[in-house]
């Protein structure tokens, strides 16, 4: 069985710069939730690692955080498709926690949960501190183009990382590297 991180915000739902604050405005990505399937019928283990900084802005609390999870793992299994884990860092930029992407502390929390290596593993991000902490840990990064992906391709990225249009994109090359 094979392993996968994304990233959510931007990478299987749309993002919004006033933050996803409610299950309301919590809205996949066209075709993301069907790449997740497809992902977990290859055998895939679905991994969302993500910085959720809303909680320390007091944009929402926990409680409404594992509601939108639960609607996307509700929407997720309409498709056949489930995540295996959610991992988030409730902090905000000026905490100066280990948890936050671009630290790796996250990560290597769930390395160490999953008693797993994370050593070429895919990450799935549509933002810089996603593929430096993907880099951190010895993940393989990888970024879409969706959410703040185009802005992050512009801006500049390490050299050698695959860039995608979106997360259906990546399981379509992941799966077909995988025959």
């Amino acid at each position: 069985m094979s392993l996968i991180l994304l990233d959510r915000d931007g990478v299987i739902n749309h993002d919004s710069s006033d933050f996803i604050k409610s299950p309301a405005e919590w809205e996949p990505i066209e075709g993301s939730l069907e790449a997740i399937a497809r992902l977990n019928q290859a055998g895939y283990r679905v991994v969302v690692v993500s910085n959720q900084s809303g909680i320390a802005r007091g944009l929402l609390d926990i409680e409404t955080l594992n509601r939108i999870h639960s609607k996307m793992r509700r929407m997720l299994a309409q498709l056949g498709g489930k995540i295996e884990a959610v991992m988030f860092c409730p902090h905000g930029p000026d905490d100066n926690c280990q948890c936050r992407k671009p630290e790796p502390g996250m990560l290597k929390d769930l390395a160490h949960r999953l008693r797993v290596s994370l050593d070429n593993v895919p990450a799935v991000g549509d933002s810089l501190r996603d593929l430096q902490a993907a880099q951190a840990v010895g993940a393989r990064p990888i970024l879409v183009k969706t959410g703040k992906g185009r802005k992050t391709f512009k801006q500049g990225i390490p050299d050698g990382i695959p860039v995608y249009k979106n997360l259906a994109a990546v399981a379509d090359a992941l799966l077909e590297a995988k025959q």
